[in-house]
């Protein structure tokens, strides 16, 4: 189970290092604690010993990642590919579901990350945290707001409202 838990960790930080929130030293501890956990690859051990010096650390992980991921039979997303935008967009929206984020973190995180520009599964999100603006403007509750992200955050993860 250890080992389960620590490849989705290693994942989940790698989606979200290719959407821009993520950083490449996150990626990398996550390829460390793989290799803690008995998760092992050649490509893996390099991609948790790459240098996570400032301004060095996402060209280590571009140079390694597609091939760690890859040989844990992974999914690698390039740096602001359409598919890691809706891989993380699901990945933020099960966190709200779990309760482990809170709805305003969600929209925030979808306006500053994925934007009007990016993937129209984040087109809503995007909307609900210009809702969330307008309601702190004029002093009004956010309470049914948050219950459209959960509601739409669920949409996003099984397709149900």
């Amino acid at each position: 189970m250890l080992a389960h838990a620590a490849l989705a960790r290693l994942q989940e930080t790698a989606v979200l290092w290719s959407t821009g929130p993520g950083t490449a030293a996150q990626v990398i501890e996550a390829a460390c604690d793989c290799l803690v956990a008995g998760v092992d690859s050649p490509t893996l051990r390099i991609l948790a010993g790459a240098s996570c010096a400032k301004g060095e650390e996402s060209d280590e992980l571009r140079r390694w990642l597609e091939g760690a991921l890859t040989e844990l039979s992974l999914t690698y997303y390039p740096q602001g590919s359409r598919a890691g935008e809706e891989a993380a967009v699901r990945l933020m929206a099960r966190r709200v579901v779990a309760g482990e984020i809170t709805p305003r973190e969600l929209t925030v995180w979808a306006y500053l990350h994925i934007t009007w520009d990016g993937t129209p599964l984040a087109a809503e999100l995007v909307a609900l945290e210009n809702t969330y603006e307008y309601a702190e403007a004029v002093r009004d509750t956010t309470t049914d707001i948050d219950a459209d992200v959960i509601a739409e955050a669920r949409h996003l993860v099984d397709g149900r409202r």
